[in-house]
């Protein structure tokens, strides 16, 4: 059970809900999400892409147009580098098809997760230039690639760096940044940025679109052609990184998360299409959960476990065949990917086993046989199941081992890897959650540095359930949750609404799946109203709560309907609506729970 903090912040909810038609309760919500100002309010309830903000906030972005701009004229080759994951993808496939629409000629290089690492890299970079390349732009990546950018300039080469992460800065002075020696250097995070730009927390595509926007504006495109159309198609690419990304959904990536949804069903991307057929989806009905656990992991598969040029392949494809054999190929690799990760999950918790009740404030885990296109999936499952910065490493080359690590609120990743950088050959990241690299004698090193400089006091390591409100059962009507729904679409930065019931008395169950892993519970109120609550997540852990509670007789009595004492608890929900033959009911969704 997690600690339950409910949010209290005060406005005129009464306010509110009559001047836009909502009730106090949604107001209430929308205040808990920072949205209380009249344009606020109706920004978010009203959403269009009409509102996302000036591309030209971003510093150098005029820059450097103009100079891939003047590269196009003089006929230079130019060259997208990117990044393994959906973001590097969609980044680069925006880049792509913006270039070549201003009439580049341009070519994308995906680095290999294995054979080349994380980003632009002096290989990549040598390898272009030896084919005739000229012009590189990067994408979600080149922020922090100093030396491999100066390499390029050392060859004569035009570099472009757009990308999304943290800038570096000098150990001994953090205000002040290690920008790379490009022509033009675009990323939000930049410090001489932070104060001029509206919303900084975008992902490598929205930095792409919103570049791609300056390039049509500088070519003299009329926006009301089929330039519109086009960015039309791009802006699903950068709404699907935004949500794989774990980019906040606030301002205005919620914005282009909703249009990516809506237009979805007339694209004409012939790859996504087959993709979304292989997965067996609906393209109405295409959400967050759908982007970031079924489109999305397959998209990463590619760069995962093969290379992720088969992604930029897949949505670059023209032929319906073949982009059903790419599609096809993408779901079969991320089925494998998932049995492996299981393993590797396994073996992590193992390890961590091994420490007993004295678990490091930052977990290390080395896995030397783990495929290193994993480290980052599982540092994630670590990380959620002990609640602590988790960096999971493997064997790479050369005596080099590699790693991905995941956070939690309290620990800011890319500042402590930032820390001790001497023991590192590279990193990047943001705060929750970074890459790296480093020679294996310093792994003992590594583990021990970030540990005593870790700060993390005992109440960051207590998993925390962030409430909206207190919210009686017979408040809820399917008109209400209704409501809720234009609050969508959720994820991280804007939560799914979650609330606290007491007083809940639970009537009788049933067991149900095949794996009997889920229960449905008959549940009333004060006021003698029934409901249906689901327990979906760790119904084991549901029934020793139970039996601890009430005893093995009542716990047991619950499921065979036979009678039992009174069980009343008080639970944190988010209410939902079940359809079951055409008739709509109240459905609670169990949380959390305590006595």
């Amino acid at each position: 059970m997690a600690k339950w903090l409910v949010a209290r912040r005060g406005a005129d909810f009464e306010k509110i809900a009559k001047e836009h038609g909502i009730s106090p309760i949604t107001a209430r919500l929308l205040r808990n999400r920072d949205v209380v100002d009249y344009d606020d309010v109706e920004g978010f309830l009203n959403a269009n892409i009409e509102k996302l903000h000036n591309p030209h906030e971003l510093k150098d972005i005029d820059l450097a147009c103009d100079v891939i701009k003047n590269s196009i004229e003089r006929g230079d080759r130019i060259r997208i580098i990117g990044d393994y994951d959906v973001d590097g993808v969609c980044s680069s496939f925006i880049l792509l098809k913006g270039l070549q629409r201003c009439g580049a000629s341009v070519d994308v290089r995906l680095p290999h997760r294995i054979y080349d690492g994380y980003g632009i890299s002096e290989s990549i970079i040598d390898e272009a230039y030896d084919a005739g390349v000229r012009t590189i732009i990067t994408c979600d990546n080149g922020i922090a690639a100093i030396e491999q950018v100066a390499h390029a300039k050392e060859l004569g080469m035009t570099v472009v760096v757009t990308d999304h992460h943290e800038v570096l800065c000098e150990s001994e002075n953090k205000d002040k940044m290690i920008l790379p020696s490009a022509d033009a250097v675009v990323d939000p995070k930049r410090k001489d940025n932070i104060n001029e730009i509206a919303f900084p927390e975008i992902c490598g595509a929205m930095v792409a679109y919103k570049f791609i926007q300056v390039m049509f504006e500088k070519c003299g495109f009329d926006m009301e052609s089929d330039i519109d159309n086009l960015l039309k198609e791009l802006r699903i690419f950068a709404g699907w990184a935004t949500v794989c990304d774990v980019m906040p959904l606030k301002d205005e990536n919620r914005i282009m998360v909703m249009d990516s949804f809506k237009n979805i069903p007339d694209s004409n991307n012939i790859g996504l299409k087959a993709l979304i057929r292989e997965c067996e989806l609906d393209p109405y009905r295409i959400t967050c959960y759908i982007y970031g656990f079924v489109l999305g992991p397959c998209l990463n598969a590619s760069g995962r476990l093969d290379s992720a040029m088969r992604g930029v392949e897949l949505l670059s494809e023209n032929n319906p065949d073949v982009a059903a054999k790419i599609a096809r190929e993408l779901k079969e690799l991320n089925d494998e990917r998932k049995d492996l990760t299981i393993q590797g999950q396994e073996n992590a918790m193992e390890k961590i086993s091994e420490y007993g009740e004295d678990i490091p404030d930052v977990l290390v885990v080395y896995l030397p046989d783990l495929h290193e296109s994993l480290a980052g999936i599982i540092a994630g499952r670590v990380r959620e199941a002990v609640n602590r910065p988790t960096y999971i490493l493997t064997d790479a080359s050369e005596g080099l081992l590699k790693g991905s690590g995941r956070s939690i609120e309290a620990y800011h990743m890319h500042d402590a890897l930032s820390d001790v950088r001497d023991l590192l050959t590279k990193f990047g990241g943001h705060k929750m959650a970074a890459g790296f690299s480093l020679k294996k004698e310093n792994l003992e090193a590594f583990a021990k540095a970030l540990n005593d400089n870790s700060r993390l006091k005992p109440e960051d390591f207590q998993e925390t359930l962030h409430l909206d409100m207190e919210l009686p059962l017979n408040y809820l009507s399917i008109d209400l949750v209704r409501e809720f729904e234009r609050l969508e679409p959720y994820g991280t930065g804007n939560e799914e609404p979650l609330f606290a019931a007491r007083n809940v008395e639970l009537v009788s169950g049933r067991i149900l799946g095949k794996n009997a892993n889920v229960g449905k519970i008959i549940v009333r109120d004060e006021s003698g109203r029934t409901y249906e609550m689901m327990v979906f997540q760790r119904f084991d852990k549901w029934n020793e709560f139970l039996s601890e509670s009430f005893g093995d007789e009542n716990a047991k009595n619950l499921y065979n309907g036979d009678r039992h004492d009174k069980m009343i608890i008080k639970i944190a929900y988010k209410p939902g609506i079940n359809e079951f033959r055409g008739t709509e009911s109240l459905q609670i969704i169990l949380k959390d729970y305590m006595i």
